[in-house]
């Protein structure tokens, strides 16, 4: 039940970015649910590969370096699905950013702590 919480909140939080960043748009509801489970699945599968195969440029960066790996990867699933958009890489990096923020917002007011 917890996971499907989570899932909602995350497509809500899709939702909200375009409202903050007009160069990311969301065309619909369904959409967001399907954007949001996709990046789910490729931050679970293909970020901690990129992590270790990029850890070199990441420590050099201190850190800043796992920033432009989530706007890659945002940016990804805005151009392999229809009606979910990303105008370019750094449109990803700030809304990968953006989106985190709203999410860990949302889930902190309707989750709270367990």
């Amino acid at each position: 039940m917890r996971l499907i919480l989570v899932w909602l909140i995350n497509a809500v939080a899709l939702l909200a970015v375009p409202y903050v960043m007009p160069s990311i748009s969301v065309s619909s509801f369904s959409t967001a649910l399907i954007a949001a489970l996709i990046l789910g699945l490729v931050n679970a599968i293909i970020r901690p590969i990129l992590v270790i195969l990029t850890l070199p440029v990441t420590l050099l960066t201190l850190g800043l370096f796992i920033f432009v790996i989530n706007g890659l990867l945002f940016w990804f699933v805005g151009n392999a699905l229809e009606g979910f958009h990303v105008a370019g890489l750094w449109a990803g990096v700030f809304g990968a950013i953006v989106y985190s923020v709203i999410s860990w917002l949302l889930s902190a007011l309707l989750l709270g702590k367990d």
